[in-house]
């Protein structure tokens, strides 16, 4: 039950770092910061960050069949994610984005299906259907505070992002099991780092660094030491003991972090649609959390096998 409980709060704070990346994100490269240099900024830092932390943790030696499924799970986890959705945040706006992200337990739920053979039970649907439908509530009600308009392009790298993230926690869910946090994500963020930079060269090398504020510096700190090495950290850590599916709920929490600050802002009042909307999500994720696994249920068949006998 702790282990559960702890699993929640990391998954939430995670949820929270996220919710704030996208508008700081976005400052950063309205300043101008080009999405693919952003994208790779991340990489590169949180891999700098996770090899120094690696040497105050206990060593782990992973073995060359794992390391070359690390390098895969680095490819849909961190290089398709973030560069789609970085790539993505740069061509559109953040609340398209935000759209974007309220597809990924759609999408885990069907996979977790396919692949581990997760039941589709009708808490899920209902559960992620709630927090669907509150989650866009949310974010439509800030809408009127966002001038700019979307984008095909901008949309459509914000959805793969969501589906190569549905992907990872998916596949790579008994991979994550083995191995200590840390030692997963050096790994992961190293790969990440070496495959992405052919693809954001040209836009480092004629990158004018000096020319940027001191402003725009904290939005990329941020970026990368809480909305990627810290974050990442927590959402490992949910993941190791909670169903992708419920995992991937806790993305319907970005648009409560998001509204939360347009309100402390005074960009927007906290009205009663958005009372009900976050009531809404967070029943959603209750509701899921509440649904049986596939191996609850077995257990569950086996004993009323066993006392039939």
């Amino acid at each position: 039950m702790k282990g559960s409980v702890k699993a929640h709060i990391s998954l939430l704070l995670a949820a929270s770092m996220w919710g704030l990346m996208s508008p700081v994100g976005k400052a950063a490269m309205e300043a101008g910061i080009t999405g693919l240099t952003l994208a790779n900024m991340r990489m590169i830092g949180a891999a700098v960050c996770f090899w120094a932390t690696s040497f105050f943790v206990k060593q782990e030696k992973v073995n060359p069949h794992d390391l070359l499924m690390l390098f895969f799970a680095s490819l849909l986890g961190i290089v398709c994610n973030q560069g789609c959705f970085t790539f993505g945040l740069s061509l559109t706006s953040p609340v398209d984005a935000s759209i974007m992200t309220t597809t990924m337990p759609i999408v885990t739920m069907i996979l977790a299906a396919l692949f581990l053979k997760e039941p589709v039970t009708p808490k899920k649907v209902v559960g992620i259907f709630l927090g669907s439908i509150g989650a866009l509530t949310l974010i439509l009600s800030n809408r009127g505070g966002d001038a700019e308009g979307g984008s095909v392009w901008g949309d459509a790298l914000c959805m793969a992002a969501q589906i190569s993230f549905a992907c990872y926690l998916t596949i790579f869910k008994k991979l994550i099991a083995r191995y200590h946090v840390i030692t997963l994500m050096k790994w992961m963020f190293t790969y990440a780092a070496i495959c992405f930079i052919p693809f954001s060269y040209h836009d480092f090398s004629v990158m004018d660094w000096v020319s940027f504020p001191v402003e725009v510096w904290l939005e990329v700190g941020y970026v990368i030491l809480f909305g990627t090495y810290v974050a990442y950290i927590l959402m490992l850590v949910g993941q190791k003991s909670l169903r992708p599916t419920v995992v991937s709920m806790y993305n319907y929490m970005q648009p409560v972090v998001g509204s939360c600050v347009a309100v402390l802002a005074g960009m927007a009042t906290f009205g009663w649609v958005k009372i009900v909307a976050a009531l809404l999500i967070f029943t959603g994720v209750y509701v899921v959390t509440q649904s049986k696994s596939r191996a609850q249920m077995l257990a569950e068949s086996k004993s009323n096998v066993e006392g039939n006998e």
